[in-house]
């Protein structure tokens, strides 16, 4: 029996969110699937995977400058000398490079190892520390690896100059568009927000974090003309929630801005609103945009990687530069008052179909037979 090894930092926020397709598609081929990532489940019971035959509870951290890793990288490396993978997938930035070096000895009987790069660190406009730490680790690491998957066109480029001789493009972890049908009227799901019928609701999906940019929506809305009435509304959750009250608060907008927190109605959410803002200064490719534009929402977001490829100016919606809060208020304007917006919600829904759970899919299950010269 042939037998893969999915690797990730956690499972909660990464495999049971993106993973379990895949899972369940070696699954369904006869091979033995098995997961070594971290329990991050509040009760650790409660970590059940499905499609998974073996799963290791690694020690994996975010952070590189953790000794948990050197744990974790003992405890890796013990899993794979007792037992040999076919195929071993790697996933996040730590997730991989320990997969990556304690597979050293794994490649030379032949496994095969593919790493998925969710967005690298090093990208235009990031930090220097951010080139400095991550670029050689990623590049140094790109020798041992036999495939590099990017979902951005940025991502790829820079790919290019590794030793890797294997570099694709596959545009995501692929959405389920079956998700996104309508549930609940969206007058009803309105209402339940105090939300008029004769306002604009503008939504958000992110955490409440530096990197989601949320002060710089704030300042573009509090300048949009008096006369519009809007309710712009984030569902998420993070350590930057205080902050971001008092500067609503400071801009006098807490009848206009709303922090929804956590929320398991994100279908009902987008397809109740009128436009999605997503001004994040980093992305690989958001998941948050994919399911608007599922739901034919026009988009104002930022020009950064990731957003680009998703959204084509004037067509989906508009791209602002991640800093310009007048540019913002501009392209929400033009948004909200733009006679477009039927138009830009079929474009939206038909481009997302090349991100769909089955494009993808099919997509990597051609560089998995590939990847084991056809012997799926």
């Amino acid at each position: 029996m042939k037998k893969v090894l999915f690797v990730a930092t956690v499972v909660q926020l990464h495999i049971a969110r993106f993973h379990i397709p895949y899972l369940k598609w070696f699954h369904e081929q006869g091979w033995q699937v098995d997961v070594a990532a971290k329990n991050d489940y509040e009760h650790p019971e409660e970590c059940v995977i499905p499609y998974c035959d073996h799963f290791y509870d690694i020690p994996f951290a975010r952070s590189p400058l953790d000794s948990s890793n050197l744990q974790a990288f003992r405890m890796l490396k013990q899993c794979l000398d007792k037992t040999h993978y076919d195929i071993i997938h790697c996933h996040t930035p730590m997730g991989a490079v320990i997969a990556r070096l304690a597979a050293k000895k794994s490649r030379r009987l032949g496994t095969k190892v593919i790493y998925t790069a969710h967005g690298f660190h090093f990208y235009r406009g990031a930090p220097a520390k951010n080139w400095m730490l991550y670029y050689p680790v990623e590049r140094f690491l790109s020798r041992w690896t036999d495939v590099i998957i990017t979902i951005n066109q940025e991502d790829k480029q820079a790919a290019r100059k590794f030793s890797c001789s294997r570099i694709e493009y596959v545009p995501g972890v692929g959405i389920n568009l079956k998700k996104f049908v309508r549930h609940r009227p969206r007058d009803v799901v309105r209402a339940a927000l105090g939300i008029a019928p004769d306002t604009t609701f503008i939504l958000s999906v992110g955490e409440l974090i530096s990197r989601k940019n949320y002060d710089v929506a704030i300042d573009a809305l509090s300048a949009l003309d008096t006369r519009i009435k809007f309710c712009f509304c984030i569902a998420g959750i993070g350590d930057k929630e205080s902050e971001l009250r008092q500067h609503i608060a400071d801009k006098g907008l807490e009848d206009s801005i709303k922090l929804l927190g956590f929320r398991s109605d994100i279908p009902d959410l987008l397809h109740a609103a009128d436009v999605f803002f997503f001004p994040s200064l980093q992305e690989g490719l958001p998941v948050a945009v994919m399911e608007a534009m599922a739901c034919g929402l026009p988009i104002v977001c930022s020009r950064i990687r990731g957003n680009t490829d998703l959204i084509d100016e004037g067509l989906g919606g508009y791209l602002v530069d991640a800093t310009d809060t007048a540019g913002f208020t501009r392209a929400l304007t033009q948004c909200i008052h733009a006679p477009s917006n039927a138009e830009m919600a079929a474009y939206n829904r038909e481009k997302i179909k090349a991100f769909s759970e089955s494009a993808v899919l099919e997509r990597m299950a051609a560089i998995y037979q590939s990847a084991m010269n056809g012997a799926v």
